[in-house]
């Protein structure tokens, strides 16, 4: 069988014998087949040709053709909330080549691990380009953790096939299942002393870890705290771990969510990241449901490519595409720098897709005062409706005070109260709820919640006291709010600080590190601000009505010297 598919993009792929071949290419998994090579060709002009890759890849051994059926089948058989309570969504054949075509390390003895391995799809598809390859390992071994065991039979069967596809190629192939809690033994690892000699280390980890949340009172959460791993779900846990079993110069490919990239809760997990391992190539999905459409999750999915080792590249690959297939990736060098910015203390990796990603991050650049240097501070409404639904009303009356929510939003003020009877307007003020109002002034607020498919990430009100006459307010907990130690701030202040976040410049660098829906108050901290005099100019502007985002971004160009 011979494969020469047409890509998008290129013009000219011909079949060609007797070529090395140049592993780990991303167009890998649509070439080759029975041993065939293929030249790519790329058009730089009308007459002018440029070699990309020499890729040799063998379809034809099929280790993992039956793996989507399989998964199909076990998907049919097993609801999706049952796999979600342990974080199960069984890698897709597409997605498994993908990933093993990141590997670029060449291994005389190749030590594999798989944590988490379900049907095996992910350490199948590695072998399969492994011994593809022109120059093949001598030796391959795979060491694999799976505790559920309805998938043990169909794992062992993908051993079965990979030892006779190596034995076909006179690669000695020896593999351990290993029936086990991951988490469990890697500490056990830890705790043994994770840098002996005796302590097995491996040339490629491939990880599809479960995305399932680390209860705090579980015996999981104790385990990783004696380890001294901060993290809040089990992905980053398994991660941290089989990045430590590498060895120097080890490989390590994992997809998993992109929540990691940024926030508070895997600050700690970034740290050792990028402090253990270099950070080679991300590869993004465009969209959330079409990496595991089947399995309907709805995490923002990235591949992450990474070398045990503490030198840093001074590029990072970048790659995107909307779907599972791969025949539209968008890829582009970015220098380390923009991926991880130096001196962040909180170490946020951004996904610079493209040239206006570049020009955001450049123009970003010219702001440079903090929160704290502003006087500022940002908080958490403190209502939360379900706690004090004894003391809400659906109207104000004697004895309350104003109660905002999103709802309340409207051209760029808070709009109170509202007719629509969705949400209470008043909280009854009483010793109970004392506490949960601040005085009344001038405050920013921002939606904490947006849908994916809205315009606008980060979207910001005024709550002007001039519009609402209350000695107190309460902000309801899906709200953030801008404060000056507790108290409101200055009008125009407060108005410049509403365009500014209301900004496209602001919005499109938010999306940089965000790759979640939430606009949490700890990312609204560390974002930097233009000058308070800037501010102030800023605010200037804004006098009954909010300008519309053309005019606040025309603003925010004469005010604060942004171009374009």
């Amino acid at each position: 069988m011979k494969v020469n598919k047409q890509l998008p993009g290129f013009s000219k792929i011909e079949p060609y014998r007797g070529l090395s071949c140049v592993p780990g290419n991303l167009l890998a998994q649509f070439l080759g087949g029975d041993g065939a090579v293929s030249l790519l060709l790329y058009p730089v002009s009308k007459n002018k040709w440029q070699i990309i890759c020499i890729i040799h890849f063998i379809m034809a051994l099929g280790l993992i053709n039956k793996h989507d059926s399989f998964r199909r089948s076990l998907n049919g058989n097993s609801c999706r909330i049952e796999r979600s309570k342990i974080g199960q969504f069984l890698t897709p054949s597409p997605i498994a080549r993908f990933m093993s075509s990141f590997f670029k390390q060449k291994h005389e003895n190749v030590r594999i691990l798989d944590a988490g391995a379900g049907a095996g799809v992910l350490f199948a598809a590695c072998i399969e380009s492994l011994i593809s390859s022109n120059q093949a390992p001598s030796s391959i071994r795979v060491v694999t953790y799976e505790n559920d065991e309805r998938l043990i039979p169909q794992l062992q069967e993908t051993i079965d096939s990979c030892k006779i596809a190596c034995e076909k190629k006179n690669i000695h192939f020896d593999s351990e299942i290993r029936v086990k809690d991951f988490i469990k033994s890697g500490v056990g690892l830890v705790d043994e002393g994770l840098f002996s000699e005796n302590i097995e280390r491996y040339t490629h980890v491939i990880l599809n870890p479960p995305y399932k949340k680390i209860n705090g009172q579980s015996e999981t959460r104790r385990l990783l705290n004696i380890a001294g791993m901060e993290v809040s779900n089990h992905y980053a846990a398994f991660v941290w771990l089989a990045m430590q079993m590498l060895e120097l110069g080890g490989e390590l490919v994992a997809i998993t969510p992109r929540s990691f990239c940024n926030g508070p809760y895997f600050r700690r997990f970034r740290i050792a990241l990028l402090d253990l391992m270099s950070l080679q190539h991300i590869h993004v999905f465009d969209s959330r449901k079409k990496a595991f459409g089947d399995d309907n999750v709805l995490q923002e999915n990235i591949i992450f490519h990474a070398v045990r080792g503490s030198q840093k590249p001074d590029k990072v690959v970048i790659s995107s595409s909307e779907a599972a297939n791969f025949d539209n990736t968008d890829i582009r060098s970015v220098p380390y720098g923009h991926v991880v910015f130096p001196k962040d203390r909180d170490a946020f990796i951004h996904l610079v897709l493209n040239e206006e990603h570049d020009r955001v991050i450049t123009q970003m650049e010219d702001f440079r005062t903090s929160l704290d240097e502003l006087g500022l501070e940002v908080s958490t409404g403190r209502v939360v409706d379900f706690r004090a639904r004894e003391n809400l009303r659906p109207q104000p009356d004697t004895g309350t005070a104003p109660l905002v929510y999103p709802c309340h939003f409207h051209n760029g003020f808070v709009n109170w109260p509202s007719d629509s009877g969705k949400k209470p307007n008043a909280i009854v003020l009483s010793d109970i709820t004392m506490n949960l109002l601040i005085s009344a002034g001038f405050y920013v607020l921002t939606k904490r919640f947006t849908a994916k498919e809205e315009k606008r990430r980060v979207v910001a009100a005024i709550y002007d006291p001039q519009r609402i006459t209350s000695q107190l307010i309460g902000f309801e907990n899906h709200l953030n709010y801008f404060h000056s130690k507790g108290r409101g701030l200055s009008q125009n202040l407060a108005k410049g600080l509403a365009i500014y976040l209301n900004s496209s410049l602001f919005d499109q660098y938010f999306r940089l590190f965000s790759g979640h829906t939430q606009v949490n108050a700890t990312d609204l901290r560390r974002m930097r601000y233009p000058s308070r005099d800037q501010l102030m100019r800023l605010g200037s502007h804004v006098k009954h009505q909010f300008p519309d985002t053309a005019a606040v971004d025309s603003l925010l160009q004469k005010e604060c010297k942004v171009n374009g």
